[in-house]
């Protein structure tokens, strides 16, 4: 068995990667594609954290552009994140792989609060921990909340999964051909070039903690498991570049 570079990770998953080639809603054989990827690493005894988006579903800031109150669709959009969770949770437990769910918004009848302590603890015994409800706070996207969390429960590297994009480019390569792939960078360097991984709220989290942050294509073959095994795939975002 390959020795990890890592032992504890998390994945920040968007909900447009969960809906697979559809424009709305959970692709399920995408959402399998992904429980066996993550029961790869864990055999591997990596710790693994989630954090999802609902992008998928409603997001809040789509919501807020079409009349509805900004308050009001954060907190539509973090309930978005509780579906795609429980969904999650479901595949990846058809998969053997024990989950826990954990939100920022009291769900009690479908998902834990969210607590540190009992979030590592769910960690250490092998458990993969899905982080819904965002932050519990509007005006905080799922990414700040991934950073978060990352931070809280001592992970080592943020994982961001794009969309058909394997790492960062030096613009939108889907528009502009000339666009090159950049193999590493730092925090300090994707905020000057505006460079739009994450919102600058949670990059300037893993800025000011140390946090790396790897961006990675999760349709590629093992690209997770590749990663925390510390082959240089994707794009590496850290304090030394």
């Amino acid at each position: 068995m390959p020795e990890a570079r890592y032992k504890r990770v998390m994945l920040k998953l968007s909900g447009e990667a969960l809906r697979g080639g559809h424009s709305y809603g959970i692709d399920t054989p995408t959402l399998n594609k992904i429980a066996v990827q993550i029961k790869k690493v864990i055999a591997l005894g990596v710790g693994v954290a989630i954090t999802v988006g609902g992008g998928n579903i409603l997001r809040g800031s789509k919501a807020e552009a079409d009349g509805m109150d900004r308050v009001t669709a954060d907190y539509a959009g973090m309930l978005a994140t509780v579906i795609n969770a429980l969904s999650l949770q479901d595949v990846l437990e058809r998969h053997g792989v024990e989950t826990r769910t954990q939100s920022a918004l009291e769900i009690r009848q479908v998902a834990e609060p969210y607590i540190r302590r009992r979030a590592i603890r769910h960690l250490e015994k092998g458990r993969v921990v899905i982080f819904a409800g965002g932050t519990g706070n509007p005006y905080m996207t799922a990414d700040t909340a991934a950073a978060l969390r990352a931070i809280e429960i001592g992970a080592e590297v943020l994982l961001m999964t794009k969309n058909g994009v394997d790492g960062i480019y030096t613009a939108d390569p889907h528009k502009d051909p000339k666009a090159k792939k950049i193999d590493r960078i730092t925090h300090l360097q994707v905020l000057n070039k505006r460079l739009e991984i994450m919102d600058t709220t949670a990059l300037t989290l893993c800025l000011d903690n140390n946090l790396p942050i790897i961006v990675f294509d999760l349709k590629e073959k093992d690209g997770m498991q590749q990663v925390v095994l510390g082959k240089a795939i994707g794009t590496l975002v850290s304090s030394e570049g």
